[in-house]
């Protein structure tokens, strides 16, 4: 009798731990299939900003992972419509953005003009050369912009010479970046007298002065626009960060780099 009972207590203790096993399996298996990375193809002028708003994102949504894709807008844009696996698409210019919603890889409900930025004239902080208006750019050597047909810091920077009259004065002694930042780090390193940046890149860096700031109608509007992209894969997680780039703890951070709020 008492090696029946030992027995009956063996088989159920083995389908108890078996269950348990089971169980545990099944929650680590759910667990793991929560997990979600997001691709987000961005501005390169975003990256300090985006940076510190994916921190706080993930605490908050712990089973997803945000990947960042910076670069200038134009490329991005082109890489997009070239079928690159990306779940949101934040831009530095509305016309990029535009083109994809053309193309009907993002629905106009599903993006947002979300901040605007400035352009502004930069030069080393050692300059001698006693620049203090874009007209001052006559007495520059070298001048670097962003490559105007990818790079929207670029195209603002064109539109902002010619209707001032100074584009063919000064082209021949332009130097093309890949992108703003670039930009940024020809004339930090005084490889270049001067160049035209947005403000929030100008403003967070020690090695440059900003010297002045081009009027807001000789150029397109500054506006970033962001959006979920048609095809995402992950398409609840893209939407949650969408929406928190809205938020009220995102606009702090926006403003705290420098953007302006559109609203």
């Amino acid at each position: 009798m008492k090696k029946i009972y030992f027995m009956i207590f063996s088989i159920m203790l083995l389908v108890t731990v078996g269950t348990g096993c089971s169980n545990d399996e099944a929650e680590n298996t759910e667990m793991k299939a929560e997990e979600v990375e997001l691709t987000v193809s961005a501005a390169v002028s975003l990256q300090d900003a985006l940076n510190d708003i994916k921190d706080s994102f993930e605490k908050e949504n712990v089973n997803v992972k945000v990947n960042y894709n910076f670069g200038a807008s134009g490329a991005l844009q082109q890489q997009i419509s070239q079928g690159a696996p990306v779940d949101l698409f934040f831009s530095a210019a509305e016309d990029k953005f535009d083109q994809l919603v053309d193309e009907d890889l993002i629905e106009e409900k599903n993006g947002i003009d979300l901040v605007g930025n400035k352009l502004v004239l930069v030069v080393p902080k050692d300059s001698d050369k006693a620049m203090e208006s874009l007209e001052d750019l006559k007495k520059a050597t070298k001048i670097s912009i962003g490559t105007p047909e990818s790079v929207p810091a670029g195209q603002y920077a064109k539109q902002t010479l010619e209707n001032m009259n100074l584009w063919k004065e000064v082209e021949d002694r332009l130097i093309y970046a890949k992108d703003v930042r670039q930009v940024l780090t020809y004339v930090e390193t005084g490889n270049v007298d001067a160049g035209l940046v947005y403000k929030t890149d100008a403003m967070n860096s020690s090695k440059v002065d900003i010297v002045a700031t081009a009027k807001e109608d000789l150029h397109d509007p500054i506006i970033y626009p962001v959006g979920i992209i048609n095809n995402s894969s992950h398409r609840k997680e893209a939407q949650l960060f969408y929406d928190y780039l809205q938020s009220v703890d995102s606009d702090k951070v926006f403003e705290k780099y420098g953007f302006e709020d559109l609203d």
